[in-house]
């Protein structure tokens, strides 16, 4: 067995209604609050705040986290968190609050600058007691030591450092029911990509990250199209929730690639949900991929075309492309940049944009360089 390091993520409490308790996985102290306002206005949040406030616990709410948040956003969340003089933080909602909540968590316990954490493994630091529940089945946001802020210019950087892992997750699939098919096709599309590029990632791929990724993958395209066309099914809700988190787990370990540097110019200079940008990119930079990725793609084939098993590796990686590329469609997801009103004039910015995230390209199974971007961009037009 080649050497490898596997950091096994938050511990784990899941099953309908588990988001009412949190105050048994809380610290005593004042709690900062981190969500979206959507999710207070529907009501998702009342009865997580009400059972903190039942349980002693004063209830900081901060719920101005916005799609892709900003530097702006994480610097007033960490500012009401230090005016309350709280001791622990609930991130809840999608992959926007919790990344806030994992960052506002680590800068409020440590005291670090921001600018001096930026980067892999870098913030060393302490954090305050760490609750992540997601509402989406897609970022896996709380299963991982990642948090992406967009500063300056759309400029998307990101705190990737051990001490961001939350000290539990709670995975409550009632939280996600009725989530509406838009929403449920680009998360679930969001942790596809995870699943698959983590199994291929050049650098830190390993056997626990693998096993992870495939059972991510299989109850992910398993489900996908139910969660879409019935979203009150429960069985499908729960399948799409743990393969998120099973996904997550696989690229907090063995970290994406090319598909998502080249998602992120789309989402910081379009404002394009996280998801549908993963979505427009998936089939051609796996083209991109396809020889130097093609054992793994043929291993990972027969789990969404189980009649692909016979054959060659090369037509399986194919039948692995083509079918993802399927399931955005069936799914809903327009998969053209020309159906969001990007022009193909951009192709060269949004190229140039995407060399910036030389902490994924590293990890692609091939060099992506910047002509090769603007191709695939252009490929996607």
């Amino acid at each position: 067995m080649r050497s490898f390091t596997f950091h096994p993520g938050p511990r784990l409490v899941a099953g309908a209604g588990k988001s009412d308790k949190l105050a048994d996985l809380l610290p005593p102290g004042p709690c900062l609050f981190v969500t979206d306002e959507q999710l207070v206005k529907l009501g998702l949040t009342d009865a997580a705040r009400q059972t903190l406030e039942d349980n002693g616990r004063a209830v900081v709410l901060f719920d101005a986290v916005e799609a892709d948040p900003s530097r702006r956003t994480l610097e007033a969340a960490v500012a009401a968190g230090r005016e309350a003089g709280v001791q622990s933080v609930v991130g809840f909602g999608g992959g926007s609050p919790m990344d806030v909540a994992k960052l506002a968590a680590y800068l409020l316990g440590s005291g670090d600058d921001l600018d001096a954490v930026w980067g892999v493994d870098i913030a060393q630091g302490e954090r305050l007691s760490l609750v992540l529940v997601p509402t989406t089945a897609g970022t896996g946001s709380e299963a991982t030591p990642i948090s992406v802020i967009t500063c300056e210019g759309g400029v998307k950087l990101a705190v990737n450092a051990r001490p961001l892992t939350a000290d539990w997750a709670v995975l409550d699939p009632q939280l996600t029911v009725g989530l509406q098919r838009g929403v449920t096709a680009a998360t679930g599309i969001d942790a596809i990509v995870h699943a698959v590029e983590a199994y291929t990632s050049a650098r830190l791929k390993n056997p626990v990250s693998d096993a992870l990724a495939r059972e991510a993958l299989r109850l992910l395209t398993g489900n996908l199209l139910n969660a879409c066309t019935h979203p009150q099914n429960m069985e499908a809700r729960e399948a799409m929730l743990l393969g998120a988190h099973l996904a997550g787990l696989a690229f907090s370990n063995a970290p994406v690639a090319g598909v998502h540097a080249l998602a992120y110019p789309l989402g910081g200079l379009h404002h394009l949900p996280h998801g549908v940008t993963n979505a427009l990119m998936l089939r051609h930079v796996l083209q991109h991929n396809a020889e130097a990725a093609r054992e793994h793609y043929a291993e990972l084939a027969p789990i969404i075309v189980p009649q692909c098993a016979a054959e060659g590796s090369q037509a399986r990686a194919a039948m692995l492309i083509d079918r993802l590329d399927e399931l955005v469609r069936e799914s809903g997801i327009a998969t053209r940049l020309r159906d969001y009103g990007i022009d193909p004039s951009e192709a060269p910015t949004l190229a140039r944009e995407a060399m910036k995230q030389t902490r994924l390209l590293v990890n692609n199974p091939c060099e992506i360089t910047e002509a090769d971007a603007q191709r695939l961009y252009e490929a996607a037009w």
